[in-house]
């Protein structure tokens, strides 16, 4: 899949989160006075790349913007985004399957019992 391709394909809600992350590292670059050119060489990127990446371009790597983050001290926050424990969908489907585990289990134990009973019924009739 072509750059290009993957970039048209992503949510818009996606493309505006890209664009304001892009925005809120130009402001954090402009805050502490560093240029274009001195932060792109920090980041070992051109200056077309840094402001596009600015820009919040989505073909931008993700490893230019996790250098991006690593030089205003937030790139260590990127590992949890997908953490096991922060999926909700993951959980809430998880949380679905044990109740439906539970109420099978809670009907064959019904089934079970009276089974039980009908045999113990039998028996004692004989």
């Amino acid at each position: 899949m072509s750059r290009s391709s993957a970039a048209e394909r992503l949510p818009p809600a996606s493309l505006d989160a890209l664009a304001k992350l892009g925005a809120d590292l130009a402001v954090a670059r402009l805050r502490r006075r560093e240029s274009l050119a001195s932060w792109a060489k920090r980041m070992g990127v051109t200056v077309p790349t840094l402001m596009n990446m600015e820009a919040g371009e989505p073909s931008v790597s993700i490893g230019i913007y996790l250098t991006a983050l690593y030089l205003i001290g937030k790139d260590l926050t990127v590992g949890d985004l997908a953490a096991p424990e922060h999926d909700t969908g993951a959980i809430e489907l998880d949380v679905r399957e044990a109740m439906e585990l539970g109420r099978t289990r809670a009907r064959d134990a019904r089934i079970a019992a009276e089974t039980r009973k009908q045999r113990e019924q039998a028996s004692h009739e004989k």
